[in-house]
């Protein structure tokens, strides 16, 4: 009797994992478009490797009832091709660095990280010490001031790692290919580490922002560096309000583009939420993460950002999770489809080394793909 309660409760659990794994699967894209092909591409096999790094240089500051460190601990993956000899194909390769979101993980990066290795680029992510879910102390938003300090480290790191003779990336790395990306807190990373008037990192040649908040940098803030910027974002992004962060963008940022998904979710762009696609809105699930690690009576922390003569703005910063209830959204997995061919397109139209290549990539990006996309609109500026 036993045993086939047991039998019957596995199968139970069998059958929900299918339905879970396989149902409410995304409409693909139209059969022989450029979108269909660009989401298949993937002409290497991936490599993923995990480490510890440890920068000495900086300390990680007190929080709650953590102590702090002298140093920043960086749990760490990085991704690269390999070609059918199992080797990492011949020549330089672009290098993106990857930044999570708050309360997230380098994983939420893993989708874009395994689609742009497969098409030849070097891409690194890293836990950040204290906005991780499981940063010691809890998860503390304000250390995002530290992020573009990281960011740099893995960007040094990974240029040790190309002068190494014994390491995998020898010789593989193109230093004047380095781009930035990163969801949420970490597009604000990006932002950050692209364009601060102190922090900015003038290696980084190009910065994709996806659903970052930006409502407290000005225009003047984006005039420290002359690189492409692209915004992704979702208009009925629940976490980071689109008319206050994305809106803004094309008057602010030169040479930027804005790429909105109309009824995507801030959640849906990460990698780790394709099974909230069961839910009617994503965010639901992001918005109680979020407002239970974030005080909403504390003081605005604006001057840790920069000053006024910087470009930061000393405006009140609209709380995430205002707009309740939220609107029912699109499949998260479409909207990861998405995500993919446009932050592939954009990197493509500024590192591929064939200039009709890149040309291709900025008409699929800014013509092609709002037509071929019913979601996707796309503007840009000058």
């Amino acid at each position: 009797m036993v045993k086939t309660i047991f039998s019957a409760l596995s199968f139970l659990l069998f059958c929900a994992v299918i339905i879970l794994s396989f149902g409410r699967q995304p409409e693909a894209f139209p059969d022989g478009s450029d979108a269909e092909s660009l989401l298949a591409r993937q002409p290497y096999e991936v490599s993923r490797q995990n480490i510890r790094l440890i920068d000495t240089s900086r300390r990680t500051q007190s929080n709650n009832e953590y102590q702090g460190s002298e140093h920043r601990s960086l749990e760490t993956s990085y991704w690269y091709p390999l070609n059918d000899r199992g080797a990492v194909p011949e020549g330089k390769h672009p290098l993106i660095v990857y930044s999570h979101g708050f309360t997230s993980s380098r994983d939420s990066g893993r989708h874009l990280a395994e689609h742009l290795a497969g098409n030849g680029y070097i891409v690194i992510a890293t836990n950040f010490p204290l906005t991780t879910n499981d940063a010691p102390g809890g998860p503390e938003v304000k250390d995002v001031i530290n992020q573009p300090g990281d960011v740099s480290f893995l960007i040094d790191t990974v240029i040790a790692w190309s002068e190494n003779e014994q390491h995998v990336l020898f010789g593989h790395l193109d230093k004047n290919r380095i781009g930035a990306t990163g969801i949420s807190l970490g597009g604000f990373t990006t932002s950050l580490v692209s364009y601060h008037p102190t922090q900015r990192d003038p290696r980084i040649k190009a910065a994709a922002s996806i659903a970052g908040p930006s409502s407290s940098l000005s225009e003047k803030f984006y005039q420290t560096a002359d690189i492409p910027f692209l915004m992704l974002a979702a208009d009925t992004d629940a976490i980071v309000p689109y008319e206050t962060h994305a809106r803004p963008i094309l008057d602010r940022v030169p040479r930027s583009t804005l790429v909105t998904i109309t009824g995507g979710t801030h959640l849906g762009f990460a990698a780790h939420t394709g099974i909230l696609r069961w839910l009617n809105n994503a965010d639901s699930v992001g918005c109680h993460s979020v407002l239970k690690n974030i005080d909403p009576s504390e003081e605005p922390w604006h001057d840790l950002v920069g000053t006024p003569e910087q470009g930061v703005l000393y405006e009140d910063v609209p709380l995430p999770c205002a707009t309740h209830p939220q609107a029912v959204s699109i499949n998260p997995l479409r909207q990861q489809m998405a995500t993919l061919v446009t932050i592939f397109s954009f990197f493509e139209s500024h590192f591929n080394p064939n200039q009709n290549e890149r040309d291709y990539f900025d008409w699929f990006l800014h013509e092609e793909m709002p037509r071929e996309i019913a979601e996707v609109e796309v503007n840009f500026g000058q």
